[in-house]
């Protein structure tokens, strides 16, 4: 057996195949605000899960009320007596909290990166009035809005603009999961 043949199967050994869905993860790193939601890949499921910030922190006040140790696996969280304001979302939040290692935060696209493929974009932009719209858009300080909505009275590059922006995710989205040692199973990007 060749050394690389033998490289590849030390690395595969280590790497998890999981059924991953690219646009969920897609959805989860372009919401760079997390203003209102959170979101984790379970690293056994390869489900993405979102959550509420509020339930987050409730769910994370739930599990540290006191001066004693955390819920700390499966079995006290489905004998711990939620109170009724906590709802399947927070019981989720206590999961992530308490399952270490069984979730791993989704993180979100770098802003450089975004901005960068739009400017590649629109410096592909042949015709005039969209090339000078789509420019207009990036030298403003909402220019991620902006793009889009320029983007939106031209379908057809609107269309174009999608599909370079998903190649561009699948790239960063499969460099993320290689960084966890994560690798999808084919047929499911």
């Amino acid at each position: 057996m060749s050394e690389d043949a033998i490289s590849r199967l030390s690395c595969s050994a280590k790497v998890k195949l999981l059924k991953i869905d690219f646009n969920d993860i897609q959805k989860a790193m372009e919401d760079v605000s997390r203003d209102a939601f959170d979101y984790f890949l379970d690293l056994e499921t390869g489900k993405v899960m979102t959550i509420s910030n509020e339930m987050l922190e409730k769910a994370e006040a739930t599990l540290y009320k006191s001066d004693s140790a955390p819920i700390a696996n499966e079995k006290e969280i489905d004998e711990y007596d939620m109170p009724e304001w906590i709802e399947k979302e927070v019981e989720m939040a206590i999961r992530i909290f308490s399952e270490k290692g069984r979730h791993v935060r989704i993180p979100e696209r770098e802003s450089s990166d975004a901005y960068t493929l739009m400017k590649k974009f629109t410096e592909g932009v042949e015709e005039l009035h969209p090339h000078d719209e789509l420019l207009s858009a990036l030298g403003t300080n909402n220019a991620f809005s902006r793009f889009k909505k320029v983007l939106a009275d031209y379908p057809q590059y609107r269309e174009k603009w999608f599909a370079l922006n998903a190649k561009a995710m699948k790239k960063t989205i499969s460099d993320w999961l290689a960084s966890i040692e994560i690798k999808p199973e084919q047929g499911y990007y």
